[in-house]
C-alpha cells in the first residue's frame, strides 16, 4: 500500500513536471524563433499561423460583405457584433477610416497600437498575411476597403498572442495530464493485477480446493511481502489441516482394531467361562479335585476380561489426555521393594525365576503416582511372562543410579523382539504376533500406556532385545532434589 500511494502521486507529478517542462521549452522556442522587429512587419511563420486560424471565419465573412457590401464596414452595429464574437478569441478588431480611429473594440489597446499599424495598401488582397509586433505580443490582420464617401479604410484584427500561447499552454498541459494519468492508471492497474489479484485469485482456488478435501493442492511459496505470508500461512493451514485429517483417519483406523482386538480376546475367556459353566451344569465336573479346577479357570478367564476392560478404560484416559495423577514424592528403594516382593509371589506360582537388585542410596526419592508407576511395571512383566518360551524363565529387575536420575531396568529371557519390530512396540495396537493366539494375544496397547505414563513423569522409555535370548525395558525418572534453603 505505501509503494501504491508512492506511485499514485510521485509518478504523476514527475511525469506532469516532465510534460510541463517540455511544452514550456517547445513554446518558449517556437516564440522566440518567431519574434519579428515591428518595423519590418515580417510576415508571421507556422506558430503564427496556428494564430491566424483562428480569426479566419470572421477575415471571411469581412471578405464577403466587402464584396456583397462594403457599406456594412461603417455599421458600428454590426462592427460590436463582430468584435463580441472575438472576444473569447483573445482578439478585437480597429477599423481606421483615413488616419483616424473609426471603431475600436478595446479602446485602450487600440490607443497604443494605432501609430503603428500598416499603411493602407500593406495589405496584399486575399493573400492572407498578417503581422506580429514582438514588443506588444500582438498579431495583426489586415483587410483594406473604401468608405462610401471615398475615404480609404482598413479592418483590423488584433490578437494577443501571450494570451493565446498561454492557453494554448495550458490546452496542451491538460491534454498531457490526462494522457499521463491514463498512463500512470494502465501501469498500476497492471501492477496491482499481477501483485494482488492474480495471487488472491490463485488463493481462492486453493481455497475451494481445501473446502473439496483436497489438502494436496499446493501454492508456489515464491511470493514476497504481504502476498507470501498469506501464501506461507495458507500452506502452513494445509499442512496442519492434512496432518489432522491424517491424524483423524489413523485414529479412526486405531478405534476400528481397538474394537476388534478387544472383542477378539473377550470373546475367548467368555467362550472358555461359558464352557466351563456349561460342564458345572452338566454335571461333568462331578468331583470336587474337577469344580475347584472348572472355578479357578472360570476366575482366571474373569480376570482377563476385567484386565482387558481395565486396558480399555486407560488407553480413553490417554486418548483424552485425562489420566488421572496423583504424584507423591516416594521413597524408591521402598517403592520398588514393595512392588518386586507383590510380584514375586505370582511369578513364583508361574515357575519364573525374579532377581532384584537395588544400586541407588536408600535415600533416593522421585516424584510419581505410586499407582500409576505400579501400573507402568505389572504391563512390563506382564508383556515378559506373555513372551517367555523357556522352561526356567528368568526376570531380572534393576535400579540404577544416574546421576540426576534413576534407570529401571526390566529384563527376561524370552523369544526377544525382532529388529524389524523393536522401534513400533510403542505404538499403539502394534503386536508382534500376528496370530492372536490366546495365550499371547492382546489388546496392543500395553506399552503404549507405559509410554504415555513414564513421558507425564517426565521421564522417557525405550527397549533392547536379541531374538531367542530376551527383552530389556530401560525407563529413566528423575531424581527430587530437597530445595535449597
Amino acid at each position: 500500500m505505501l509503494i501504491t500511494s508512492v506511485v499514485i502521486i510521485v509518478v504523476p507529478l514527475l511525469l506532469t513536471a516532465v510534460a510541463f517542462m517540455g511544452i514550456g521549452m517547445y513554446v518558449v522556442n517556437s516564440e522566440q524563433e518567431n519574434e519579428l522587429a515591428d518595423i519590418n512587419y515580417s510576415s508571421s511563420n507556422y506558430t503564427i499561423e496556428n494564430y491566424k486560424h483562428m480569426t479566419e471565419e470572421v477575415i471571411q465573412e469581412i471578405k464577403e460583405q466587402m464584396q456583397e457590401n462594403s457599406a456594412r464596414l461603417e455599421d458600428k452595429e454590426y462592427l460590436e457584433e463582430i468584435n463580441n464574437s472575438l472576444i473569447n478569441k483573445s482578439s478585437y478588431i480597429i477599423v481606421r477610416k483615413g488616419n483616424e480611429i473609426y471603431y475600436a473594440g478595446n479602446s485602450k489597446a487600440a490607443e497604443k497600437i494605432f501609430n503603428k499599424l500598416p499603411a493602407y495598401g500593406s495589405n496584399v488582397p486575399d493573400a492572407e498575411t498578417g503581422y506580429y509586433y514582438n514588443d506588444m505580443k500582438k498579431f495583426v490582420k489586415q483587410l483594406d476597403f473604401t468608405f462610401l464617401d471615398g475615404a480609404k479604410g482598413s479592418f483590423f484584427i488584433v490578437t494577443r498572442v501571450s494570451t493565446l500561447i498561454s492557453r494554448k499552454m495550458l490546452t496542451d498541459m491538460v491534454l498531457a495530464y490526462i494522457l499521463i494519468l491514463i498512463f500512470t492508471s494502465i501501469i498500476l492497474t497492471q501492477w496491482i493485477k499481477k501483485g494482488i489479484f492474480t495471487p488472491i485469485n490463485q488463493l481462492n482456488t486453493a481455497m475451494q480446493n481445501i473446502a473439496e478435501g483436497n489438502l494436496e493442492y499446493r501454492l508456489a511459496n515464491d511470493e514476497k511481502g504481504e502476498i507470501g505470508e498469506l501464501y506461507r500461512n495458507y500452506e502452513d493451514m494445509r499442512l496442519r489441516l492434512k496432518e489432522s485429517t491424517d491424524e483423524k483417519i489413523e485414529h479412526e483406523k486405531q478405534n476400528r482394531e481397538l474394537i476388534s482386538n478387544i472383542s477378539h480376546d473377550l470373546k475367548t475367556p467368555i467362550t472358555a467361562v461359558k464352557g466351563y459353566v456349561e460342564g458345572i451344569m452338566d454335571g461333568v465336573a462331578d468331583t470336587p479335585e474337577k469344580m475347584d479346577k472348572y472355578i479357578k479357570t472360570i476366575y482366571n478367564k474373569a480376570n482377563d476380561m476385567d484386565r482387558l476392560i481395565n486396558e480399555l478404560t486407560i488407553y480413553s484416559g490417554i486418548d483424552n489426555n485425562r489420566i488421572p495423577y496423583n504424584f507423591h514424592r516416594i521413597n524408591v528403594a521402598d517403592y520398588f521393594g514393595d512392588c518386586v516382593e507383590e510380584v514375586g509371589l505370582d511369578l513364583e506360582s508361574k515357575n519364573i525365576e525374579l532377581n532384584y537388585d537395588n544400586l541407588v542410596s536408600p535415600e533416593t526419592q522421585i516424584i510419581a503416582d505410586p499407582e500409576q508407576l505400579k501400573r507402568v511395571i505389572n504391563n512390563i512383566i506382564g508383556n515378559s511372562i506373555k513372551y517367555l518360551d523357556k522352561e526356567h524363565g528368568v526376570i531380572d529387575i534393576r535400579i540404577l543410579d544416574e546421576v540426576d536420575s534413576i534407570r529401571v531396568e526390566i529384563e527376561d529371557n524370552g523369544k526377544g523382539i525382532a529388529a524389524k519390530d523393536l522401534p513400533n512396540i510403542f505404538e499403539r495396537f502394534y503386536r508382534t504376533d500376528a496370530s492372536r493366539n490366546s495365550s499371547q494375544g492382546g489388546s496392543g496397547i500395553g506399552l503404549s500406556i507405559v509410554k504415555k505414563i513414564i513421558e507425564d513423569h517426565g521421564g522417557y522409555i525405550w527397549a533392547t532385545s536379541k531374538e531367542k535370548e530376551g527383552t530389556c525395558m530401560h525407563f529413566v525418572i528423575r531424581k527430587y532434589e530437597e530445595p535449597e534453603k
